[in-house]
């Protein structure tokens, strides 16, 4: 990161000094990102794993290939389910609370920069990393399947691709607003673990379970299963991949037959929700809370 005065009362003069502050934020983050620890073994596990998930999905056809990428993508919707929100909700948690608890967050705040500047430039660093991570990933698999001589369809490995990122940035936001919060890292990471332990398991039991004691109506489940980025994840990954969403019960088809194609724009409004609230409230908080 470059050096700037210290100076903690400074206004920024205009736009393009904090575009400039925010982009040296954001360099800086990456950088750090893509040296650390966790980058590399989230990247080495996602792309075995995924390859993993593959070739189970491949022996299912008989081995003699595909029938199209869109299965293979199916079955590594619920590896992107597992792997992606505790890693971006890791990442995110991690990255205010530990610079507050090194001492880093108070030089920070002593440079000519204001605090909506650093939390969007951390968390365009984090998303850039996560965005490598991801690409790896996914990218390793579609090659060595194609290099073993499997059908695949690229259309359905770019939707799959771009929608676990804006996964990845939904959870990052939540992840962000936990590490503001906290204090130290570790409680913001244990907290995090916590959120994705109840998005990933909790809420679909609790879903299956309210559907059946409330009785719930059948648009009803559908409306509590946008609330869940998750659940909207896996409704239009399957969705974008020309899968039934029949594979998701009755709440599945009732949204096929009632919105049809505007289902994108439903679970691209639920997404964007759930990237641009959290890190809004994380903005609010940083900028009221002292960086001790």
């Amino acid at each position: 990161m470059t050096t700037l005065a210290a100076s903690p009362n400074l206004v920024l003069p205009g736009p393009p000094s904090a575009l400039r502050n925010t982009m040296t934020l954001a360099r800086r983050e990456l950088r750090d990102a893509v040296r650390s620890r966790w980058f590399f073994l989230y990247t080495l596990a996602f792309t075995v794993l995924g390859l993993a998930v593959s070739f189970v999905s491949a022996a299912g056809t008989g081995g003699s290939g595909l029938s199209g990428f869109g299965r293979t993508t199916a079955g590594l919707v619920n590896l992107v389910l597992l792997v992606v929100p505790l890693m971006a909700l890791s990442a995110g948690a991690a990255s205010i609370a530990s610079d507050r608890e090194r001492g880093m967050l108070s030089y920070l705040f002593a440079q000519p920069i204001n605090r909506s500047e650093l939390l969007l430039g951390k968390f365009l660093g984090l998303a850039a990393a996560l965005l490598a991570s991801i690409s790896l990933g996914l990218g390793a698999c579609a090659l060595i399947l194609a290099w073993k001589g499997l059908r695949t369809n690229p259309q359905s490995m770019f939707w799959l691709c771009g929608l676990a990122f804006l996964l990845a940035l939904g959870m990052l936001s939540v992840g962000m607003l936990i590490s503001t919060l906290a204090r130290r890292a570790s409680v913001a990471v244990g907290t995090a673990i916590f959120v994705w332990l109840m998005l990933v398991f909790v809420s679909d039991l609790a879903l299956m379970a309210g559907a059946v004691a409330l009785r719930l109506r059948i648009e009803t489940l559908f409306a509590v299963s946008l609330v869940n980025p998750l659940q909207v994840f896996k409704m239009w990954s399957l969705h974008a991949v020309d899968a039934n969403l029949d594979v998701l019960g009755p709440a599945g088809l009732y949204a096929v037959e009632e919105y049809g194609s505007l289902l994108h724009a439903i679970f691209a409004g639920c997404m964007v929700v759930w990237v641009l609230v959290p890190l809004t409230l994380a903005s609010v908080v940083l900028s009221r809370r002292s960086p001790l």
